[in-house]
This record gives structure tokens, sequence and C-alpha cells, in this order.
């Protein structure tokens, strides 16, 4: 497999609508919908999706992981689970009819025990056909050291795959070193990683030049929120801003960017279509309900229309 995603913290999402949310009040949802969740895993489906393929990595645990993984394999997403003692989580989000906002509760992962995550960093250092990308996405469940990306770096440095890592935090900050190939930061993070407590506008270039400098990453995709994101390379800085769409949920976008970029970067695509469809893929996101991800029409017709604008 080309594309490994891991994900130390999954979950199932759990989803409904319902009119109006009141204190104190029987809320009369409709039915639940399940979807699988957690950053590398909605990397995987972004890409398989898109007409790719990945195989997710994730930590197993109790009947929600077990239903983890009826929810992947009914969307045909290669999956391997490492097992632990303690349950998966379920988040659950609620999207209110009447003012279109939606309401998400996500929940503490299960505790996780030391030979439960060294797993994954054991396999991917047995493994024969060494991928060429590796995707390490979302929060680390309790019990996991936030130096664990660190740890996933140092065997991509042995093993030679390129190694993607989209997480916050001191997650963020330990992962920042040799072996990282991509970082995808907000600008909170990005001044983090600068060691800034904030940043500007005007500043943002600059400190992504110090990151880079600094071999914190070889490349950088910066989120902008409703301004896209900024690609940041040794050869300068590249400015992707998406069309205005109807946003109907924000769940998994920023993964399905990662999961679109990827996806290209393995088929040999260039950086300037890279990040162009990347956002493509994340601006799709936010145009479907729930936890549902992107659709492919649409990817191909944002990306169409960044294309002709560049």
């Amino acid at each position: 497999m080309n594309i490994i995603t891991i994900t130390l913290n999954p979950a199932v999402d759990k989803s409904t609508r319902v009119e109006a949310v009141a204190p104190e009040k029987k809320l009369r949802c409709e039915k639940p919908v399940f979807e699988p969740g957690g950053g590398g895993i909605n990397v995987s489906r972004a890409i398989k999706k898109l007409g790719g393929e990945s195989c997710a990595w994730f930590l197993s645990g109790g009947a929600t992981g077990e239903k983890l993984g009826e929810l992947m394999q009914a969307e045909g997403v290669s999956f391997r689970a490492f097992s632990c003692a303690e349950a998966t989580r379920e988040n659950f989000a609620v999207y209110e009819t009447s003012s279109g906002q939606e309401y998400r509760f996500g929940m503490p992962g299960p505790e996780i025990a030391e030979h439960e995550w060294k797993q994954l960093l054991q396999a991917l250092e047995e493994l024969e056909d060494v991928p060429q990308f590796v995707v390490a996405s979302g929060s680390l469940s309790p019990g996991v050291p936030d130096d664990f990306y660190a740890q996933l770096a140092e065997v991509a440095v042995k093993k030679g795959f390129k190694l993607v890592v989209d997480t916050s935090g001191a997650a963020l900050i330990k992962a920042a070193g040799a072996g990282i190939y991509l970082l995808k930061p907000n600008l909170n993070e990005l001044a983090a990683l600068a060691g800034k407590e904030h940043i500007t506008a005007k500043e943002q270039e600059e400190l992504a030049q110090q990151v880079l400098a600094e071999g914190k990453s070889q490349v950088l995709v910066v989120s902008l929120g409703a301004r896209g994101a900024m690609l940041a390379t040794k050869d300068g800085f590249e400015y992707v801003t998406p069309p205005t769409v109807k946003l109907q949920s924000a769940v998994g976008a920023g993964d399905s960017m990662v999961g679109g970029m990827v996806l290209k970067l393995s088929e040999g695509w260039a950086w300037p279509d890279v990040i162009r469809y990347g956002v493509a893929t994340g601006t799709a996101t936010t145009m479907t309900p729930g936890s549902e991800l992107c659709r492919k029409p649409d990817v191909e017709e944002i990306y169409a229309w960044l294309k002709a604008r560049s």
C-alpha cells in the first residue's frame, strides 16, 4: 500500500438533526447517522472517495471499536485495527435545522497502555513493503506520550517514507524536526512552531520561512480558514482562496484536505496543483452534512474553478 494513515484516537461519529436545541426539554431527533471518525481515518475515507487507496491503521477497543471496523468495511476502506483494552470513543454532533447551527461534542479517548501504542511503531519498523507516505493525524488518546509523532518521525528516517503530521498542541511542537515531510498547522499553531504566542498576517510568511529553515518540516501548508491555505516551501509561497459555498458541516474538512493533497502527491502532481486540489477537497467537505466528507464531483468542480484562476 502506497499510503498508510495512523489514528491514535479514532471514534465512531454519531450525528443527528433536531429542530431546536433547548435546555430541560425532550428533543425529538431524526434517525442518527454513524460514520467512522478520527484524523487519519478521515484522511483514508477522503482518499477512497476520491478514487484512491490507502490503509488506515488505528487503535480499536470494545464494542465501539467493532462498530468502527464495520463502518470502515461498509465504506470499502482498507484498514488494520490494533487492539486496546478500553473502548473506542464515540463523538456526537447535532444539527439544528431552525438556525443552521451545528453542535459538536467530542469525547475523550480511552486510556492507552504503553504496549498498545507501541504496537504501531513496531509494525511500521517491521514493514517490508515501505509505503511512500505515512499520514499521522488527529489527537492522542490519554496514555500516549506527547512525543509519539516524534518517535514516528524517527521510524520515517529509518524506513525512508515521507511522514505527514496534522495535529496540535504539544504533540505538534514535539513532532517538528527531522523526519517530517509535511506539517499542516493553522496560524496559531504556526506561531507556536516558531516560538511565538501570537501572529499577524504580515508575519506568517516570515515565520513559515523560519520553521522551514530550522528543519522542523520540509513543507508547510498553513490553514487560513475561510481564506484557504498558504503553501510554504524552500521555493517560496503560494496562496489558494476557495470559492464561497453553502456551509453544511466543517467536520473532517482539514483531514479531507490532507487526503486530497497526499493522494495527488502520490500520483506525482506538482505542489501548486496539489495545494489547489487539497483546498478543493476541504471545501467540498464543508458542503456535506455531518461527517460525510467530500463528494468527488464537487471536488473536481472546485478544483477546475481554482485552476482557471491560477
